[in-house]
């Protein structure tokens, strides 16, 4: 298996040693440069070929901004955004999202042992999902990454349902997860939808405290309303709730009200928040008046919360192949046995509707 080549920009050389640290300890992966600045990149870019380019933000001479449009103008790469967790930081790292980029990291600093190993394993996912990543005029999709074994499933949050939950209302609940490519994908989805859509809950992998402001950045720009989960928000028709990066988010039920949880605990199939543990307190608590829509991403993490929606006779929906940015996620999901439709992005907004008005 040929390894993912990897250019560091940073102008801390701190952080430059410790991301080669984390993705050389991959034996998928390897650090061909790094550079202080984007001009020393682009002299490192004549002489060495890049599967994947980590970007920082606020650097000396160009920021990142500017060099990730020039990139992504003369000659795209996959690009992850490098920021610390400053709200200015996060604010302008969701604008390269924008842009072209296909990911944001934290800039990894030092912590417990748990807590480097987490930063390795959300670091070293991030690489990979943008080396599979399909952008215009870039060659095919990587086919040959092999996903390492998650350590936790949502067992470590949420005890499995021993039988169908029992429900006492019939207000629809709609649940989705995204990964790599959902933060344009979501926007896609949520500007289709009118005031009155029901309640939503989403888990995009994106790490803390880029939540908020990717969620007021979609509030901004859609009929219903967005914002970043908080614990015991009741799921309320018109409103969309965006998990917090590094919190699992439940759907619980009192009665007839929805409402979410929100909770720490380890990695569940390799992320905090996870689409596995969003998914199977839907099929607990929401069961047959649940829809579960399964966005593009890398890896597997909400494959079996989605079979376990199914199985609870919910209706779910993946997104296509043809449409997604990496066909990981959706993909996994249709292998589990758990999706009954596969549809184009632009479709997926009014099939939600379709089914939640039926």
């Amino acid at each position: 298996m040929n390894k993912i080549k990897v250019l560091v920009v940073d102008d801390s050389a701190l952080v430059r040693q410790t991301l080669c640290d984390i993705l050389n300890s991959d034996p998928g992966i390897e650090v061909v440069g790094t550079a202080a600045d984007p001009f020393l990149a682009a002299e490192r870019l004549k002489t060495v070929a890049p599967d994947v380019i980590t970007l920082d933000i606020e650097m000396p001479r160009m920021d990142g901004l500017t060099f990730l449009q020039k990139i992504m103008s003369q000659h795209p790469i996959p690009v992850v955004m490098c920021s610390s967790l400053a709200q200015s930081g996060s604010e302008t790292a969701l604008k390269a999202m924008e842009y072209g980029a296909v990911d944001i990291i934290t800039k990894p600093k030092m912590g417990t042992k748990q807590f480097i190993e987490e930063s390795r394993v959300t670091i070293c996912d991030a690489i990979k999902g943008a080396a599979a990543a399909r952008l215009s005029k870039l060659r095919p999709e990587r086919s040959t990454l092999k996903e390492v074994s998650p350590k936790y499933t949502a067992d470590a949050i949420m005890d499995k349902p021993t039988s169908k939950a029992m429900i006492q209302t019939t207000e629809k609940v709609v649940v989705v997860g995204a990964s790599t490519g959902g933060t344009e994908a979501l926007k896609v989805f949520l500007q289709m939808l009118p005031e009155d859509t029901p309640g939503i809950v989403i888990v995009q992998h994106m790490p803390e405290n880029f939540t908020a402001s990717f969620a007021k950045r979609l509030d901004s720009i859609c009929r219903v309303t967005v914002k970043e989960a908080q614990d015991n928000d009741t799921v309320v028709r018109g409103r969309a709730l965006i998990a917090p990066g590094n919190h699992h988010t439940l759907l619980k039920r009192s009665g007839a009200r929805y409402y979410v949880e929100i909770k720490d605990g380890p990695l569940v199939s390799r992320h905090r928040p996870s689409v596995d543990v969003l998914f199977r307190s839907a099929a607990r608590y929401a069961g047959r008046n649940a829809v579960g829509v399964i966005m593009t991403g890398m890896g597997d993490d909400g494959a079996r919360g989605m079979k376990e929606l199914f199985d609870a006779g919910a209706i779910t929906i993946a997104q296509d192949e043809a449409t997604c940015v990496v066909y990981g996620m959706p993909n996994e999901a249709v292998k589990h046995g758990g999706v009954h439709k596969i549809m184009p992005l632009p479709h997926i907004g009014h099939e939600v509707l379709f089914l939640c008005r039926g």
